[in-house]
């Protein structure tokens, strides 16, 4: 048992299925310890678990550093498996990157991460957020891509595969045929690697701890076991599988591909916060990473959340109520206390020490080995191979505030202003891979692209919580921008405000008139990322999503892939460790689950 629905917790089960800590209470009949957050008397309760914090006399047996929402779910997955656990995150606000804020009055932003597919269906089955309220907006069609030329086409693909062939067909025959194949096969493909990040890595180098490794190895064998049952049926798949992860996605498109816009609308998903260019090898595995979620059981789709992403981990937030977490904002963590070369718990800026056996970083592995611990602490070794992860970052996000939708040339707007399919889904701003590897170049000599690749979404096409009437909010993922500006270095609102221009002078060239609806815009520069949301150098993943960066190569090879770390009782819980970003909640869970199912066997928790 590792987890417990909102509906079985609020409701009740035949069965028994609460969290450990809970069920001697529910048998007796007594009240559980944490009731419906809307309960005026756990509201009180909150109080206490505050004022005991500050007066420094809590221990726990977990704490996390970091309320994003990796951070939450391995909060909650321990919770149910009957762990006094707490959560202490440095904003005042919860869910990391993945958070809805009013930047202007009246404006809500997705202000970093804006789209869902990859959150997994087990955490949101397991953390009840359906229960709970949350409500996907289904983008259809998915995707639009304008031509800014006199010829008056545009590649618009959706759910429905006659459509999808229609479209293509404008501009090649050959490949509307070829797409569904295409499709077809990187199904294949991510069934075969499913059961693979669902869990942690089989590492070679693995070093089973000292107690009871019998145990251990035997639990181990038999995931191991289940795991390879789940991936024969698609054993035939591993040849294209390598195939992949070795081609860069360019050479994979043009194998498959004629048409430059179908293409180019391709191989964005292939460098999506990635430095690598599409030329290089790996990029098709970044392809692939962004077509391995779902919604609602339909795989490759892409939608909305109503009230934003930050919608996401609000209700994580409220299922840590139910499950016992306690959640501190405005916490931020000093450092991780090691005693003996054990993680006993954490100190607050404010000075203030939390005890705990364990502790699970949900920081970047830069943050949690080189700010959050002293260098003698860790082996020289394992520091030299945290220094060379890869956390470059090209990525600018602008968020703005618009008082009409943008009207493009080949497909006008409704008369009535309403929006319409074109303003759905991700609107893509590329003409031909050639533009995306110009832009690379620039980004490669320092400066920022001066053709950018652009994706712009307009969730408030769908969601009329957002903005005022008439009125819609979009978020611009624009690439590519260094951290570092050749011969200045920092960036500076003079060199943010240029490139913003820059980028809506493109976006005129398809629209006009797109910057004049502009009423309010937030420039967000790889500095800011990192500044803000704790992202080590602008990167979106906690660390690039490159070959040498995967499975049991991440965070760093040498046995610390299955989120452990060279210091006993510390875990890395966050994107960079397996299986790496986007908001799927995976690391989180698998996290809680090792250090559950291993501190059960060895006997750490009473």
């Amino acid at each position: 048992m590792l987890c417990v629905s909102a509906k079985n917790f609020i409701r009740g089960n035949k069965n028994g299925f609460y969290p450990k800590r809970l069920q001697n209470n529910l048998r007796s009949n007594a009240i559980p310890r944490r009731k419906a957050h809307y309960d005026p008397s756990f509201v009180d309760e909150i109080r206490d678990g505050y004022d005991k914090v500050r007066r420094g006399d809590l221990e726990y047996d977990a704490v996390i550093v970091g309320g994003g929402h990796n951070g939450l779910v391995a909060a909650c997955t321990l919770a149910n498996e009957g762990k006094k656990v707490a959560v202490f995150e440095r904003r005042g606000i919860i869910g990391g990157a993945a958070v809805t804020e009013e930047i202007f009055p009246g404006y809500k932003f997705s202000r970093a991460s804006y789209v869902c597919s990859l959150l997994h269906p087990r955490v949101i089955s397991e953390m009840g957020l359906k229960t709970f309220g949350l409500e996907f907006l289904e983008r259809s069609p998915s995707s639009f891509t304008p031509t800014s030329d006199s010829s008056g086409k545009y590649l618009m693909l959706g759910p429905n595969p006659e459509w999808n062939k229609k479209q293509i067909a404008k501009f090649s025959q050959k490949d509307a045929e070829k797409y569904d194949q295409y499709e077809e096969e990187m199904g294949k493909i991510v069934d075969l690697i499913q059961p693979l990040i669902e869990e942690p890595p089989v590492d070679p180098s693995y070093q089973f701890p000292k107690k009871k490794t019998r145990q251990l190895k035997w639990e181990r064998f038999l995931s191991i076991f289940a795991m390879a049952r789940r991936m024969y049926p698609f054993i035939g798949s591993v040849s294209a599988l390598i195939d992949f992860m070795t081609t860069p996605a360019k050479t994979v498109l043009d194998r498959w591909f004629e048409s430059d816009i179908l293409k180019a609308t391709l191989a964005t998903d292939a460098v999506i916060g990635s430095t690598n260019p599409v030329d290089a090898i790996g990029s098709g595995y970044v392809l692939l990473h962004h077509v391995m979620g779902s919604i609602d059981g339909e795989r490759g789709k892409w939608a909305y959340v109503r009230g934003g992403m930050g919608e996401i981990t609000r209700l994580m937030e409220v299922n840590c109520n139910h499950v016992g977490v306690e959640v501190f904002k405005d916490s931020p963590v000093k450092r991780i206390i090691v005693e003996d070369n054990k993680a006993k718990g954490i100190e607050l800026e404010d000075g203030r020490k939390i005890s705990s056996r364990v502790v699970l970083s949900n920081a970047t592995p830069e943050v949690t080995f080189k700010k959050l611990l002293k260098e003698d602490e860790l082996p020289k070794d394992f520091l030299e191979k945290v220094s060379r992860i890869d956390y470059s970052s090209g990525v600018v996000k602008i968020n703005v505030a618009l008082t009409g939708l943008p009207n493009f040339k080949v497909l006008p707007n409704n008369s009535d202003g309403k929006p319409g399919p074109q303003h759905r889904g991700t609107i893509h701003f590329v003409r031909s891979i050639k533009d995306i590897q110009d832009a690379h170049a620039d980004y490669l000599s320092g400066i920022p692209s001066r053709r950018p690749v652009i994706e712009m979404t307009i969730p408030s096409s769908l969601d009329n919580t957002l903005a005022p009437e008439g009125h819609h909010v979009a978020s611009l993922f624009v690439q590519y921008a260094p951290y570092h500006l050749k011969g200045k270095g920092a960036w500076e609102d003079s060199d943010r405000d240029q490139f913003c221009k820059t980028v809506f002078d493109l976006i005129d060239e398809y629209a006009p008139g797109f910057s004049s609806l502009v009423k309010h815009r937030e420039v967000l520069a790889p500095p800011d990322l990192e500044r803000i949301f704790g992202l080590t150098g602008g990167n979106i993943f906690h660390g690039a999503v490159s070959l040498p960066q995967l499975y049991f190569n991440r965070p760093v090879m040498g046995g610390y892939s299955r989120h452990n770390t060279p210091i006993e009782g510390l875990w890395l819980c966050g994107s960079g460790s397996h299986p790496g970003g986007g908001v799927t909640g995976l690391p989180g869970r698998n996290c809680a689950r090792e250090v559950a199912s291993q501190l059960s066997i060895l006997d750490g928790f009473k």
